[in-house]
């Protein structure tokens, strides 16, 4: 029986990070030299790999994104059984949701890092990248849209984050858990989560200027009000809580809300945002109430990426509604 087909786009990242001449690590690995560092890829899967860039998770840019999604759908096209996409953690959680919004073929996209360096003592880079190739080569990832897979876990790109700065089990899904687990080199998923479809559409549109303003205690409205002027078409306030902010700020928002959509999403990562629980100036009834758009189980981060396209495919504030009411 023959293997089936993964290809592996590297985009840099800890996982290809080596010292320099000075201080600290760098991009330095290539998409080859990661598959030829782990030999065993060849016992699952006929293995394709490129690199477009060698960039750090951080310094992703939206354009660069819309490319790996372009490499991405031509693999796909070509007979490619799934896709590894090999990046920086510091921005998995976030192109992996990307990468969702516009995905709706039915083969995987797994993202996968590492959290220390090629040359680390313990570096985890080898078996992250064994463990995403036997996920995206797996039928039992079919139609379960873009995975994220670190330390062994099987994660959905809408539910997961990067929850701590050094450890190999940086990635969790707060209040939900994995999917499943690479155990004994199968993929053993366990939970199947409904895709949702945004309604984007491909190819991936340009990115409109959206802005993330969190909002801590004590605030004032000056950066929510400054936003308009500054050219954004859209705005994300990451609030308190259930969806809450300070009562002075109430106003502010429904000013900026009636000339382009702003999403209220929560710093607290499990559960969704509140609609119709309190009821006091600043809080989700009152917010909701003047206009702003619930985020429900997504991050800040990430509804900041969904505005961004949608508003960037030309969605008015309703249609912005009513794709964020799939998320709840």
């Amino acid at each position: 029986m023959s293997k089936p087909r993964v290809h592996i786009i590297v985009l840099g990242g800890t996982i290809t990070m080596a010292p320099q001449s000075s201080a600290g690590i760098v991009p330095k690995v290539t998409g080859a030299e990661l598959v030829a560092a782990v030999p065993s890829l060849a016992e699952v899967a006929e293995i394709g790999v490129a690199t477009p860039f060698l960039v750090p998770g951080a310094s992703l840019s939206f354009p660069q994104m819309q490319q790996v999604n372009e490499l991405v759908d031509r693999a796909l096209e070509e007979g490619a059984h799934g896709v590894v996409v090999v990046q920086g953690t510091d921005t998995i959680d976030e192109t992996a949701v990307l990468l969702d919004l516009v995905h709706r073929r039915a083969e995987p996209v797994v993202v996968t890092g590492a959290m220390r360096g090629a040359g680390a003592a313990g570096a985890d880079g080898n078996a992250n990248l064994l463990a995403a190739v036997t996920v995206a080569a797996a039928s039992e990832a079919r139609d379960l849209g873009v995975l994220v897979v670190l330390n062994d876990e099987i994660h959905a790109a809408r539910l997961v984050s990067k929850q701590h700065k050094a450890l190999p089990s940086a990635f969790a899904s707060v209040g939900f858990g994995p999917l499943g687990h690479v155990v004994e080199g199968r993929a053993r998923i366990v939970l199947r989560l409904a895709r949702i479809d945004a309604g984007i559409g491909r190819p991936m549109p340009k990115a409109a200027p959206v802005a993330l303003v969190s909002v801590g205690l004590g605030d004032d409205d000056r950066m929510i009000r400054a936003i308009p002027e500054l050219g954004y078409k859209g705005l994300v306030i990451e609030a308190m809580g259930a969806g809450h902010l300070p009562g002075g700020l109430a106003a502010a928002s429904e000013e900026v809300a009636r000339a382009m959509p702003v999403i209220l999403a929560s710093r607290v990562p499990g559960g969704p945002i509140f609609a119709n629980t309190y009821g006091f100036p600043g809080s989700e009834i009152d917010l909701l109430g003047r206009g702003l758009i619930g985020a429900g189980l997504l991050s800040a981060h990430k509804a900041r990426l969904l505005l961004s396209l949608l508003v960037g495919a030309g969605r008015c504030t309703d249609e912005v509604a009513s794709v964020f009411a799939s998320f709840q």
